[in-house]
Protein backbone atom coordinates (compact mmCIF):
# COMPACT_ATOMS: atom_id res chain seq x y z
CA UNK A 1 0.00 0.00 0.00
CA UNK A 2 1.42 3.34 -1.04
CA UNK A 3 0.85 5.85 1.74
CA UNK A 4 0.86 9.60 1.15
CA UNK A 5 3.26 12.04 2.72
CA UNK A 6 0.72 13.46 5.18
CA UNK A 7 -1.19 10.78 7.03
CA UNK A 8 -3.83 11.48 9.70
CA UNK A 9 -3.49 9.83 13.09
CA UNK A 10 -5.62 10.05 16.20
CA UNK A 11 -3.78 10.86 19.42
CA UNK A 12 -5.17 10.48 22.92
CA UNK A 13 -4.24 11.69 26.38
CA UNK A 14 -3.82 8.74 28.78
CA UNK A 15 -4.87 10.84 31.76
CA UNK A 16 -8.01 12.76 30.72
CA UNK A 17 -8.83 10.87 27.46
CA UNK A 18 -8.83 14.05 25.30
CA UNK A 19 -8.42 13.11 21.62
CA UNK A 20 -7.11 15.06 18.62
CA UNK A 21 -6.28 14.35 15.00
CA UNK A 22 -2.83 15.36 13.73
CA UNK A 23 -1.00 14.64 10.50
CA UNK A 24 2.25 12.69 10.16
CA UNK A 25 5.06 13.45 9.82
CA UNK A 26 5.06 15.42 13.07
CA UNK A 27 8.30 16.33 14.84
CA UNK A 28 7.07 15.45 18.31
CA UNK A 29 3.71 14.36 19.66
CA UNK A 30 2.02 17.32 21.38
CA UNK A 31 1.04 17.72 25.00
CA UNK A 32 -2.60 17.64 26.05
CA UNK A 33 -4.04 21.18 26.15
CA UNK A 34 -6.14 20.28 29.22
CA UNK A 35 -3.78 18.47 31.61
CA UNK A 36 -0.36 18.94 29.90
CA UNK A 37 0.40 15.19 29.72
CA UNK A 38 2.23 13.78 26.68
CA UNK A 39 -0.28 12.33 24.21
CA UNK A 40 0.01 8.90 22.56
CA UNK A 41 -1.04 7.48 19.17
CA UNK A 42 -4.45 5.87 19.42
CA UNK A 43 -4.87 4.74 15.81
CA UNK A 44 -3.95 5.41 12.20
CA UNK A 45 -6.88 6.84 10.28
CA UNK A 46 -6.99 5.15 6.88
CA UNK A 47 -9.33 6.00 4.04
CA UNK A 48 -12.55 4.03 3.82
CA UNK A 49 -12.74 3.15 7.49
CA UNK A 50 -16.24 3.27 8.92
CA UNK A 51 -17.84 2.39 12.22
Amino acid sequence: MDRGKREPIEIICPKCRHTEIVYLPVDDLPQCPICKTRMYISELLDEGKSY
